[in-house]
């Protein structure tokens, strides 16, 4: 190899290299828990594995050129609103047997849920001030999620209300042991036939309303479903951060239909 083609070799990779780290910033963003520091790795080495020669270098370019071109027209206009608002499924409260709070996320370090799993429980627990429902339910996240040391959401949300509430509270009860949503509607299910629930309020983020409403309702189970407020970002997208947001979203709720498609992960 002559010094000008190891020349250009070494340019391609650190360029390669740096193509695969804004992709790992763009997939550290996008893949939530999902996405780990040795998956990050990975993008910045093969980046400049396919920086280094020639034939892959241009479809990395591609790839690249294309991934940029369809964010930014993400970011620049509000086009994703009407694909955002199809995910919501906003009803009407109702009188209902239970109040179904689904899991989000938490700080694990700080012991804190994030803004959308407050705004979960906190909307749970207008709902139950109102006279709504009787019960509450919170779940618990299996070991598959986050670090083995990570509080579980159950016991932060149950902390969160005794602290409010006292012993004056709903009744609350526990969805033990879920990784997904397909896990929370199974023991939902199972909690509807042992104490004979007819309806229910689903209460969980607005962008995962429909879909998980969807996962919860039976022939012999009415689920209501009534979001909290969107506490990450403005649905109306004014911003680009708040368009970033809805990609990542959109990104997420797509994967997840096709994961269902596809058999999605078994319950647990």
């Amino acid at each position: 190899m002559t010094a000008p083609d190891r020349n250009e070799q070494i340019r391609g990779a650190l360029g390669g290299a740096a193509v695969g780290a804004a992709l790992g910033v763009l997939a550290a963003f996008l893949g939530e828990v999902r996405t780990t520091t040795p998956l990050l790795w990975g993008l910045l080495i093969l980046g400049a594995l396919a920086g280094a020669f020639r034939p892959s270098r241009r479809s990395l370019h591609a790839a690249a050129a294309s991934v940029a071109l369809a964010l930014a027209a993400c970011l620049l206009t509000p086009a994703l609103r009407a694909p955002l608002a199809a995910l919501t499924l906003d009803q009407p409260p109702g009188r209902a047997d239970a109040i179904v709070v689904l899991g989000g996320g938490l700080q694990c370090q700080s012991r804190t849920l994030e803004s959308a799993s407050l705004a979960r429980l906190t909307r749970g627990l207008e709902l139950w001030g109102q006279d709504y429902a009787p019960t509450l339910t919170v779940s618990e996240q299996s070991g598959l999620i986050g670090p083995r040391d990570c509080p579980k959401i159950s016991t932060l949300e149950r902390q969160i209300i005794t602290r409010q509430l006292g012993t004056d509270g709903p009744e609350v009860l526990t969805l033990s042991n879920v990784t997904t949503t397909r896990d929370e509607a199974a023991r939902v299910h199972a909690l509807a036939r042992t104490r004979d629930w007819t309806t229910v309020l689903l209460v969980t983020s607005p962008s995962h309303s429909r879909r998980a409403a969807a996962l919860m309702r039976t022939p012999d189970l009415r689920v209501i479903s009534v979001p909290a407020p969107e506490t990450r970002f403005d649905t109306t997208l004014p911003l680009p951060l708040d368009r970033l947001w809805a990609v990542r979203i959109l990104a997420y709720e797509s994967l997840s239909r096709v994961k269902a498609a596809l058999g999605g992960t078994p319950e647990r």
